[in-house]
C-alpha cells in the first residue's frame, strides 16, 4: 500500500513568482498568413503600414458644391454634377461651380466646397451664404492615413475596426501568430462522461469541458484527451499522447497529496516541474512543468479551483503564446458592496459581479465561495483578490480585482 505524503516536496511559491516562472518559459508560436478580412480575434505577427494615401485624391467632405474660393460671394453658374467614384476630367473656371456628392473627387480648378444647406440654386445659378477659404470642407490627400504610416502594430489583437482598416488600405492577407493547440486530460476513477450513467458517488466530468471552453475563449484550439483513471501507466500514456499533438497540456485532478495523485510524479519523470504549489486560494496544488517546449499545467480537481487557476496562471501564457502584446486581463480597484471574510492563511480570488455606481466600481460576491461550487463562477465578471487576514473587511473596502468579463 502506498503511503501518503505528510508534506509536499514542492516549496510554496507566491502567485507573482508562479506567473513569472510560467512567462519565462513562453515564446510566441510561429506565424501563418491568413485572410485579413476574417482575421478578427487573431494577433498580428508583423507591423502593417499603409501602402497608399487615404484618400488618394482631394475629396468632398459633404454633399454640396465644388467651387473656387477666390470667387467670393458672386453668383456661380452650375456646370456639372459629380458623384462619388466618378472621375470627370472637369475643370472649374472662374464663376463656375459643380454639384458634388460626399466622397466624390474634387474637380480641377476647385479648391473648396460648400455644404448644400449653406447655398441656394435657381435656374442653374448658385448663391452661397458665406465666404470660403482654400480647403474648406475638403478631405485632403492622406488626411485619414498617409502612405507608409503604421496602421497596426505587431502584437495587436485584431478587432472589427482593425479589419476595416486593413480593408481600407487594401491589405487582404496578414501574418498572424498560430493558435496554440491545448490538450485537456481529466483524471480520476470517480470521473465519468456527462452523457454516461453516473454510479453513486461518481462525478460528471465538468472540468475538461469547462477548460476546453476556456481555452477556446482564449483563442486556442482545444483537444480532448478524455478521462484517465487513477493508474500511473494509463495517465502517463495519455500525457505522452497529448504531448505529440499539443503546444500546451492541461490536466484536471491528481495534483494533491493522496496516494492516487499521480500527475506530479509523472511530470517529474518525463520533464521539469517548475513549481508544485502556489500560495493562493483556490488552487494551491496548481503545478507547472515543461517537457521540451511544451507547457504542462496540472490543475486541481475541484471545478472552481480548476477554472480560477486557469484564469490567473494559464490564460496569460496562452495569450502570450499567440503574441498578444497585452496577455493579462485588465486590473482595477473595486469597493465591496457587502462585508467579506478573508482566508486566514492565503490570499484568495473571490468571484464577484462588478458594476458601476455613481462613478465607482463595486464588487458583489456571487455567494458561497467553496471550491466545488461552480455556481460561484456563473455570472461573475471579476476575480477579487482578498488578502489573507483574520478581520472581516467592511463595506466600502477597496481591493484589486481582475476583470474577466464585460462590465
Amino acid at each position: 500500500m502506498t503511503e501518503m505524503h505528510r508534506e509536499s516536496p514542492y516549496p510554496m511559491v507566491s502567485l507573482a513568482t508562479a506567473r513569472a516562472m510560467v512567462i519565462a518559459q513562453v515564446a510566441s508560436l510561429n506565424s501563418e498568413e491568413i485572410d485579413a478580412l476574417s482575421a478578427e480575434g487573431r494577433v498580428l505577427a508583423a507591423t502593417i503600414s499603409a501602402p497608399e494615401d487615404v484618400p488618394d485624391l482631394p475629396k468632398s467632405a459633404m454633399d454640396g458644391y465644388a467651387l473656387r474660393s477666390a470667387d467670393g460671394l458672386i453668383l456661380r453658374r452650375v456646370v456639372a454634377e459629380l458623384t462619388a467614384g466618378a472621375q470627370s476630367g472637369l475643370l472649374i473656371g472662374p464663376g463656375e461651380a459643380a454639384r458634388i456628392m460626399t466622397g466624390a473627387p474634387m474637380p480641377a480648378g476647385a479648391d473648396a466646397m460648400i455644404p448644400v444647406e449653406l447655398t441656394e440654386e435657381r435656374d442653374g445659378l448658385l448663391s452661397i451664404q458665406r465666404k470660403l477659404k482654400p480647403g474648406d470642407y475638403v478631405h485632403t490627400v492622406g488626411q485619414d492615413i498617409a502612405a507608409g504610416q503604421q496602421v497596426l502594430a505587431r502584437g495587436t489583437l485584431i478587432g472589427a475596426a482593425d479589419v476595416g482598416l486593413l480593408a481600407t488600405v487594401g491589405v487582404t492577407r496578414v501574418p498572424v501568430f498560430r493558435r496554440p493547440r491545448v490538450a485537456v486530460l481529466a483524471t480520476g476513477d470517480e470521473v465519468v462522461e456527462p452523457s454516461a450513467p453516473r454510479p453513486a458517488g461518481a462525478v460528471r466530468d465538468s472540468n475538461r469541458y469547462a477548460l476546453m471552453a476556456a481555452a477556446r475563449e482564449a483563442g486556442c484550439e482545444a483537444i480532448s484527451l478524455g478521462i484517465a483513471p487513477d493508474d500511473y501507466a494509463g495517465q502517463r500514456a495519455a500525457i505522452l499522447r497529448g504531448l505529440e499533438h499539443a503546444d500546451v497540456l492541461l490536466t484536471s485532478g491528481g495534483v494533491s497529496m493522496g496516494t492516487r495523485d499521480l500527475i506530479k510524479p509523472i511530470l517529474a519523470e518525463i520533464g521539469t516541474v517548475h513549481f508544485g504549489r502556489i500560495n493562493f486560494k483556490p488552487g494551491k496544488p496548481t503545478t507547472f512543468a515543461t517537457v521540451g517546449g511544451t507547457l504542462i499545467f496540472g490543475l486541481p480537481g475541484y471545478p472552481v479551483s480548476s477554472l480560477v487557476s486557469f484564469e490567473v496562471v494559464v490564460r496569460p501564457a496562452l495569450r502570450a503564446l499567440q503574441g498578444d502584446a497585452r496577455p493579462e486581463r485588465p486590473l482595477a480597484l473595486a469597493k465591496l458592496s457587502a462585508p467579506v471574510r478573508p482566508s486566514h492563511d492565503r490570499p484568495e480570488y473571490q468571484r464577484v459581479v462588478l458594476s458601476w455606481r455613481d462613478g465607482t466600481l463595486w464588487a458583489a460576491s456571487t455567494g458561497g465561495q467553496g471550491s466545488s461550487r461552480l455556481l460561484s463562477m456563473r455570472g461573475a465578471n471579476g476575480l477579487l483578490l482578498v488578502p489573507a487576514g483574520d478581520e472581516i473587511l467592511p463595506v466600502g473596502t477597496q481591493l484589486e480585482v481582475l476583470i474577466t468579463g464585460a462590465l
